[in-house]
């Protein structure tokens, strides 16, 4: 029987109490266990930080990503986490873009805790322990590779977009029984250093207002004593930006200074492009265009780019 290592790492799932508060761990996953279908052989474990899943950051999801590695040198091959929706579309882009097609992972969640506010007993009303069925059900079925399981659908991790805060059917993507419009991702072995670099991981997503370009221009020039390593400009549409020289020029100056602008759109689905007349600037200016497939998997990209390379002139000859 194939087993699965089931990483709890915090949220909603395990919250008890009123108001809602984690359930310390220890207490916690024994009541999980009860709940756990008979016919699959699952383990379950810590995951090496348990917190809100506001509070995660890339060197968390990085040392999740460690774990599962060091977990597959043991012998799994089959992954279920429980995190918290917050974040839980950045955690799954993060782990699609470092593992790859090298295991089977599903990520879940829920809006609702598992347990009752006393925490002995499962909860009336919840999607917690339906959620977390499909995706041990979908762990064992799918390809190799990262997916999101949620209100009884499955998508392609580094797909998935929150997009409503508190109903049940809260997440969008593509269906993971449709192909992705990319090659599949070998993944990369997660070191000390790749944890002691995502550190200093900075990155500024804008999403651009209707301002005069020069108001624009001054909210730019406030970051040229501190760049990030990365700023996000989310403009309309299919990425459409009036820009004016003074703002290209601006753009370079970020640029010597080791910061890689990216153009991308506020809108959710459908990408970006670049066939409008407003948007020909981008050729000649030092901005790459968003080519990914969600805001979690361009923030997952630019951490990929961050961890693999030093400067933003090998970010963009890479991007």
């Amino acid at each position: 029987m194939k087993k699965i290592a089931l990483l709890y790492m915090g949220g909603t799932f395990g919250c008890v109490g009123e108001p809602l508060m984690p359930m310390p761990a220890e207490l916690f996953l024994p009541q999980l266990k009860k709940i756990l279908p008979p016919h699959l052989q699952v383990d379950c474990m810590t995951a090496p930080c348990i917190l809100d899943s506001s509070r995660y950051t890339a060197v968390n999801w990085l040392q999740l990503v460690q774990h599962i590695q060091q977990l597959q040198l043991h012998g799994y091959q089959h992954f279920v986490i429980v995190h918290g929706t917050d974040t839980l579309s950045y955690a799954a882009a993060v782990l699609a873009r470092c593992l790859g097609t090298s295991c089977h992972v599903v990520l879940t969640g829920s809006q609702y805790p598992l347990l009752n506010t006393q925490g002995d007993n499962t909860r009336e009303f919840s999607d917690a322990h339906d959620n977390l069925n499909l995706a041990l059900e979908h762990v064992l079925t799918l390809p190799l590779g990262v997916y999101l399981a949620f209100h009884h659908q499955v998508w392609h991790a580094q797909t998935a977009i929150k997009m409503h805060s508190t109903e049940l059917d809260a997440f969008r993507g593509l269906a993971a029984e449709q192909s992705l419009p990319e090659e599949p991702r070998s993944g990369f072995i997660i070191n000390e250093h790749h944890l002691v670099r995502a550190r200093d991981f900075n990155l500024l997503s804008w999403h651009v207002q209707p301002i005069q370009p020069e108001l624009l221009l001054q909210n730019l020039q406030l970051l040229l004593p501190h760049p990030p390593a990365f700023l996000v400009l989310q403009a309309y549409g299919t990425g459409n930006l009036q820009v004016t020289p003074e703002i290209e020029h601006c753009l370079e100056q970020l640029y010597a200074q080791g910061c890689l602008s990216i153009l991308t759109t506020q809108v959710p689905f459908g990408g970006i492009d670049q066939r409008y007349a407003v948007s020909q600037w981008v050729q000649s200016s030092k901005i790459m265009l968003n080519n990914t497939l969600s805001h979690a998997d361009l923030y997952a990209k630019a951490l990929q780019m961050y961890l693999q390379y030093p400067t933003a002139e090998q970010w963009a000859t890479h991007w």
